[in-house]
């Protein structure tokens, strides 16, 4: 069963609400390609809701760089999220303590890059710093953005967007009578309507959107209303034109929003300003708990869901995580002003964070069964809600303890879905706010020093696992100390301290078995004292031990911590002369990694992978993988953890490949897989090993007989793991 697929490159591709077709505009796509081809800063300015998006995305999408992103700026609040954002949309991991723009030049120096910056007015000055740095620094970047202002750097080419003409107007009005199964024809009442509208894309797809109920007369004589209305002084929430002038296009957009959100029904019109409260996309599921109550019954809330959609105020993807809906910026902003006026702003905000704080604890536990990938995709389209939450949280009065338990209940996402950066940042910030609530602030602690250590930041690790230790021993919380004490002793292993990390696991994993827990955490504890028995040459107990937890995991559907024993195992099978064995292990261990986005696995597995495929007499393809995985370590953190234990199988396969290939040549691979990204070492290293194909390798024994054999040797010494009796043996 293989894992989540990353996104490739551009994985927000075209804006969520392009599931229509693209009309007109093949001068302005030209003008925009012939600006990218002579700049190397363009951005694409105009009103709301005038195309902006949808032009930058298909520019982009017809653009031949090697590399492309788009950022969707809307839902980012704080300005210093805005380089996580830019390093999420390349599909960038990076596990250190560096700054994000940090892994930006480091990933992006000497490549062709385009990279879109859509939605930036509310952050101009944070997204100018940035751009200007990487322009600067990067020669082969080039930045589209789009917005409704310009960014005000030297050297900006701006291509100013227009309202479609007449003729384009009428085209995407009937194009979008056709696609509800109508037909309009191109008659005066619609042309005066496309011009009312200003040729204003958003405009054109509200108005369409009512078809359904009224013709395109009737659409006029409403829209006449709302316009007299304007220039009488009207609605608040419609700014005032000029005396004496038309309304400007702005005004022209928020009366045509406010002539659609008019049309509504009451209930719909409670549900738009409802949804407004959710940062980017939702799911069905969300918008029934938070939006209902108070006058709109859960029930109802399909039918009004259906009914916006249909008037195209919400716009409806399919996703990996399944159907979710959005708004646009512009509609949802027109919703959070009701909202607001309402007096109904905070109790939503309440209902939002109580929502997304339970899908975090379910999540947690659901992270340790067959639904783990399904898991890892889910939190993936909801981090934008997750991180609205969190930062209400932690700013609002007498909720840092909900902050605290949101940040540490993602544990499972800042460290098995590779956003360790990401995940310290949060937790730090809850960490440092008093709580009356100690249970939620010891979960927090723990879960940072886990994060620092996997970061290679020691000093703070420690800090925060003695606090989460200390406390917890004077509030009598076990499963704190339990984790403390775990996280402890994954810290002395990878300082090669192997007696005292042993002491400390062992411990952690009776703890463990004291208080019923059992997960993810607790397998790996397991992986990590085999890992000690293996170093310190106990290799059939380090495999007993592994075979254990990989048994616990097929029977609970684990992927991720399975990924780690089957490293272990694999290091036991090419010990005991197994490299077809070994290999099986790695690739699978490899596979669900990647799958993960896990780097220190995906490392981990690459470095003895090339070991694996030394011995086999692939001497150059083993100084490839290692030249991969030597890329890949800055972005991990220390190589190989500065452990003698860890850093032996890289050694051991240097040696073999120097001595097969000769100084000159070894270097020479070394340097090819460090030309090599992240996935292509990956799909090379699962495609081949050796230079042969998988089945062309030497197999003296089968995976299983190697193990037993292992296990054969142990006669008279064992002890029952996880799976025989669910405490571990002392020492």
């Amino acid at each position: 069963m293989r894992g989540p697929q990353r996104p490739a490159p551009f994985p927000d591709g075209d804006p969520p609400l392009e599931l229509t077709t693209f009309v007109g505009r093949s001068a302005e796509l030209a003008e925009l390609a012939a600006a990218l081809g002579e700049a190397r800063l363009v951005t694409v300015t105009g009103v709301g809701g005038v195309g902006k998006s949808r032009l930058a995305a298909r520019a982009a999408a017809g653009w031949g760089s090697a590399v492309c992103g788009r950022v969707e700026l809307a839902p980012v609040r704080d300005p210093q999220f805005v380089e996580y954002a830019v390093v999420e949309s390349l599909g960038l991991t990076d596990h250190t303590t560096r700054l994000p723009r940090e892994t930006l030049l480091e990933h992006l120096a000497g490549r062709p890059v385009l990279l879109v910056l859509d939605g930036f007015e509310h952050l101009v000055e944070g997204c100018a710093e940035l751009a200007a740095e990487l322009l600067r620094r990067l020669p082969g970047l080039k930045v589209l953005a789009a917005g409704r202002r310009p960014l005000g750097l030297a050297g900006e080419r701006l291509v100013p967007l227009a309202p479609l003409d007449e003729d384009a107007a009428v085209e995407l009005f009937t194009d979008r009578a056709r696609e509800q199964g109508l037909t309009v024809s191109d008659g005066p009442e619609v042309r005066e309507l496309c011009r009312r509208l200003e040729g204003i894309p958003l405009a054109l797809e509200l108005a369409a959107g009512r078809l359904r109920a009224l013709s395109p007369g009737q659409l006029l004589q409403r829209l006449d209303d709302r316009f007299r209305l304007l220039t009488a002084g009207g609605r608040s929430e419609v700014m005032r034109p000029v005396p004496g002038g038309p309304p400007s296009r702005h005004q022209t957009l928020r009366t045509a929003i406010g002539w659609s959100h008019e049309l509504c029904t009451p209930a719909e019109r409670l549900l738009w300003a409802r949804l407004s409260v959710f940062a980017q996309s939702f799911d069905l599921e969300a918008a029934e708990y938070v939006c209902s109550g108070d006058g709109l019954p859960a029930e109802d809330v399909l039918d009004l869901l259906s009914e916006l959609l249909a008037q195209s105020v919400v716009g409806r993807e399919d996703t990996p995580a399944g159907p979710r809906y959005r708004m646009l910026d512009t509609v949802r902003a027109y919703g959070a002003d009701w909202l607001e006026a309402a007096g109904d702003a905070g109790r939503l905000r309440r209902r939002h964070r109580d929502w997304f704080l339970g899908l975090a604890t379910w999540c947690e536990l659901d992270w340790f069964s067959p639904r783990q990938h399904e898991i890892a995709e889910r939190v993936e389209a909801e981090l934008p809600n997750l991180r609205a939450a969190l930062e209400s949280c932690l700013t609002e009065p007498d909720e840092a303890h909900l902050g605290q338990c949101l940040a540490g209940s993602l544990w499972f996402c800042w460290v098995g879905c590779g956003r360790l950066a990401e995940g310290r940042r949060w937790l730090e910030r809850s960490v440092e706010l008093e709580s009356e609530y100690e249970q939620s602030r010891l979960k927090a602690l723990w879960v940072l020093g886990y994060v620092a250590i996997l970061q290679g930041d020691t000093v703070p690790a420690l800090a925060a696992l003695r606090e989460c230790r200390e406390q917890a021993e004077q509030v009598a919380d076990p499963t704190a100390l339990a984790y403390a004490e775990h996280r402890t002793g994954c810290l002395a292993l990878v300082s090669d301290d192997m007696q005292h990390a042993e002491t400390l696991l062992r411990s952690a994993l009776e703890r463990y078995h004291e208080i019923g827990e059992l997960n993810s955490n607790v397998l790996m504890g397991q992986v990590e004292l085999a890992m000690t028995r293996a170093f310190q040459g106990d290799l059939p107990e380090a495999v007993r031990l592994c075979k254990d937890v990989r048994q616990v995991c097929e029977d609970h559907g684990e992927r991720w911590a399975r990924s780690y024993a089957l490293y272990v195992l694999a290091y036991a099978a090419w010990q005991d002369g197994d490299p077809a064995g070994a290999r099986e292990f790695l690739a699978d261990s490899l596979d669900h990694a990647h799958a993960f986005r896990d780097l220190l696995a995906e490392v981990l597995s690459l470095e003895l992978l090339a070991l694996v495929t030394a011995t086999v007499g692939g001497a150059a393809e083993a100084a490839v993988l290692q030249g991969a995985a030597g890329r890949m370590w800055p972005s991990v953190g220390l190589p190989l953890f500065g452990s003698a234990y860890y850093n032996a199988p890289h050694e051991r396969c240097e040696t073999l490949a120097r001595q097969a290939l000769g100084d000159a040549r070894y270097e020479e691979c070394l340097a090819e897989g460090g030309r090599l990204d992240r996935v292509t070492a990956v799909t090379r290293a699962l495609r081949r090993d050796g230079g042969r194909p998988l089945d062309a390798l030497p197999s003296p024994r089968g995976v299983e007989a190697s193990l037993r054999g292992a296990g054969n040797r142990a006669a008279g010494s064992h002890r029952p793991a996880l799976s025989e009796r669910p405490d571990l043996p002392a020492t």
